[in-house]
């Protein structure tokens, strides 16, 4: 193995759900270089969630994978914290208490729901909120730390959502 391929593999395995910029940024390698490698690793695997292609090493299963991304993402990390937190919570209260708008908080519901990562339980008119998998979210959490470029983008994100809004 190369010792480019060697580093990349030891990046991912380091930082598992690495997003493909953030790579070449850490790595400080041209994207088709990064590219090429990644083409040629073995026990890689690539996870596209909410427009953004995240690696990780062999041993994450396909939830593992997509609850990673979103953990990597500060306003999903921050409901699914809120989520830990209370067990059970109603959108509107989550959204309040992460300063976000409901629209915003709805737009990471879609992802997190549809990754099987949150339930939205209906009981009559009411909608309550849920983690599917407390525990394994809880110890996926403790493995994952959004880098700067990633908080920085995530935060952007949130101010033109705050404008939008207005």
């Amino acid at each position: 193995m190369s010792e480019t391929r060697a580093r990349i593999r030891e990046h991912i395995d380091a930082n598992p759900g690495v997003h493909f910029r953030e790579l070449t940024r850490a790595l400080d390698l041209a994207t088709g270089q990064v590219q090429y490698h990644l083409d040629r690793l073995d026990g890689v695997r690539r996870e596209a969630v909410n427009g953004r292609t995240h690696y990780y090493g062999a041993s994450y299963d396909p939830w593992e994978r997509r609850t990673i991304a979103f953990l990597r993402r500060e306003t999903a990390r921050d409901v699914l914290i809120a989520l830990l937190e209370r067990e059970t919570a109603q959108p509107g209260a989550v959204a309040d208490g992460l300063g976000i708008a409901r629209s915003t908080l709805e737009h990471h519901l879609d992802g997190l729901v549809d990754s099987g990562v949150v339930e939205k339980r209906r009981d009559g008119g009411a909608v309550t909120l849920a983690l599917r998998r407390p525990a394994a979210t809880a110890a996926l959490l403790r493995r994952v730390e959004p880098s700067t470029p990633e908080r920085l983008s995530d935060r952007f994100e949130r101010l033109l959502d705050g404008l939008l809004e207005s």
